[in-house]
């Protein structure tokens, strides 16, 4: 006897669960309601378009896993999103779109680029003879354009500078094109875009966008498995190279003459190269100065924090696109109430239309306000080493230099000790990361140094002062 739709759901979930906590199934997947099997096809309800994206974005891997233990090889999804912007209405829209049956803007390969011929995917491109160039998985996520990246005031000069280069690769004086800013800001979003643009004004150009940890762990592995030329050879055949976060190779010697070398080759032949970054290049602690050179022969555009109107902006194409109408009053106050950063801000959204499309409430201001000060009072602010230094710096009253320099001065080393455990205590960053970013100094130094300021401040009234006036100006800053 064949299993019901019920019982074929009802399975996938216990297998969901498994693989979840409690929190994410009960906000994603106990409204997910089971409509009809047609051979392996499943169809199900789901209340929203953005709680499609959410899912596909998300989860669709775990769904597809979920829905194969019951259906077999070949199980497909379809979604039937019910659009409930006006819950009193008894006929309310509905459309239904696919799965795409994969993330969008996470590749399923992990440790090397994707190369298909006509006949089979293969997994090593480096050692295939006779690769095809037009064969490469550009890795670009499509829905990354600039046709929904908003521009405002804290981006123009990126986002212009980005469409002269997706309209003509190489052929400008933005060579390299380095985009940088705080976290957030639409950095990753506006490096797919251009790749995208290249990809649409020219199908035959080689694009590829690739994180720089992923870069980076690709040289270890032809390293370990003696095809050094291989990789090298394939990453110089690329039209378009995207590098993302390169501020990862801080201190990795090794990938950073590597990535001279392709670099090099690349402009040299007129190959367009965009590189994102959390800091500014001249701020980039870690990299051989040859490499910094050339990352300012092009053009360094920076991402601010949006001002109130493009905040406004990015919230209304948001709803706009997800067939939400929503008073204008209430985008201001969400706009008002998050200024952070872009990933923030549309994140306060989600949650908002979540909590409104569960529990079939409208989107009121009562609703807004609840919504956004629990998430202003969740979210904790993300601090920089740089922020951590200058804080310490303006409160010593001592230039960021002479911090960072090799003086071995009593009030310098103090002052160099406590960036390192403020470091250490308020960001996610590596020791050894911490110590390139305060004078080059090892993982070891920054060690010695959190223990001297827990001694300090146990023994040392006057350090203790220190440290707790320092606290505060952090955490309330």
């Amino acid at each position: 006897m064949s299993k019901t739709v019920g019982t074929i759901w009802n399975e996938a979930l216990e297998f969901i669960k498994d693989n979840v906590d409690e929190q994410c199934y009960d906000t994603w997947f106990t409204p997910i309601k089971p409509i009809k099997i047609q051979g392996s096809v499943l169809t199900v309800q789901v209340p929203s378009k953005f709680f499609y994206e959410y899912l596909e974005e998300n989860y669709i891997s775990l769904l597809k896993a979920a829905i194969t233990k019951g259906l077999g090889e070949g199980a497909k999804l379809v979604y039937s999103i019910v659009m409930e912007n006006s819950y009193d209405n008894s006929t309310p829209p509905t459309m239904k779109l696919p799965s795409s049956g994969r993330k969008k803007h996470r590749p399923q390969s992990v440790n090397m680029p994707v190369a298909l011929t006509n006949e089979k995917s293969i997994k090593n491109p480096f050692v295939i003879p006779g690769l095809q160039k037009l064969n490469i998985d550009s890795q670009l996520n499509p829905n990354y354009t600039f046709d929904n990246f908003i521009e405002g005031d804290c981006n123009r000069l990126a986002r212009s500078a980005g469409m002269a280069v997706g309209k003509s690769p190489g052929g400008t004086s933005f060579n390299p094109l380095m985009l940088y800013g705080g976290v957030g800001l639409g950095k990753t979003h506006l490096a797919h875009a251009i790749g995208v643009e290249i990809k649409d004004n020219y199908p035959e150009k080689t694009v590829l966008y690739v994180s720089a940890e992923k870069f980076t762990q690709q040289f270890i592995d032809s390293i370990r498995n003696n095809s050094k030329n291989d990789f090298v050879h394939f990453y110089q055949m690329i039209d378009v190279l995207i590098i993302d976060d390169v501020q990862s190779f801080s201190g990795k010697e090794k990938t950073q003459d590597v990535f001279f070398e392709i670099f090099n080759h690349l402009h040299q032949n007129g190959k367009q190269i965009i590189l994102t970054s959390d800091r500014a290049p001249v701020e980039l602690q870690g990299m051989e100065q040859r490499l910094l050179s050339r990352f300012k022969w092009g053009l360094s555009a920076d991402l601010q924090k949006p001002g109130l109107e493009t905040r406004v902006a990015i919230l209304g194409k948001k709803l706009y696109n997800d067939g939400i109408e929503v008073d204008h009053e209430i985008v201001e106050f969400i706009a008002y109430s998050i200024n952070s950063n872009v990933r923030e801000l549309e994140g306060a959204l989600i949650s908002i239309l979540a909590q409104s499309s569960l529990n079939k409430k409208q989107i009121t201001m009562e609703l807004v306000k609840s919504m956004v000060d629990k998430f202003v009072k969740s979210t904790t602010r993300e601090i920089s080493i740089d922020f951590i230094q200058k804080v310490v710096c303006d409160y010593f009253d001592m230039p960021l230099e002479l911090l960072k320099s090799k003086t071995r001065k009593r009030e310098i080393v103090q002052a160099r000790q406590l960036s390192m455990y403020f470091s250490k205590q308020l960001t996610k960053n590596s020791l050894a990361s911490i110590g390139q970013q305060c004078g080059n100094k090892d993982h070891a130094t920054v060690l010695h140094a959190c223990r001297t300021v827990n001694n300090l401040k146990e023994t040392d009234k006057r350090f203790k002062t220190y440290v707790e006036d320092l606290q505060k100006r952090l955490t309330l800053a």
